[in-house]
């Protein structure tokens, strides 16, 4: 699953989500939300098919209740 950057969405929040929602640390959450800053996308995550669907839905649904465009994909190996 990957996040992807936008010029909109705080990096605080998307710490948040990181941590609310793919169990990371605040250390792990800060270096994989740089890395979408610098990237344009970081690595969240490897889920089966059903779980990655939901956790789409939850960050996308989270980040609408808070007016942020922030997107989370997933990508088929």
């Amino acid at each position: 699953m990957l996040l992807l950057n936008d010029d909109y969405t705080p990096m605080d929040f998307v710490i948040v989500v990181l941590q609310k929602y793919f169990g990371m640390d605040r250390e792990r959450a800060t270096r994989v939300m740089l890395q979408v800053h610098r990237e344009g996308m970081g690595i969240c995550g490897t889920f089966p098919r059903d779980i990655a669907t939901t956790k789409v839905e939850q960050v996308a649904s989270f980040a609408r209740q808070h007016q942020h465009p922030l997107a989370c994909v997933m990508e088929e190996n």
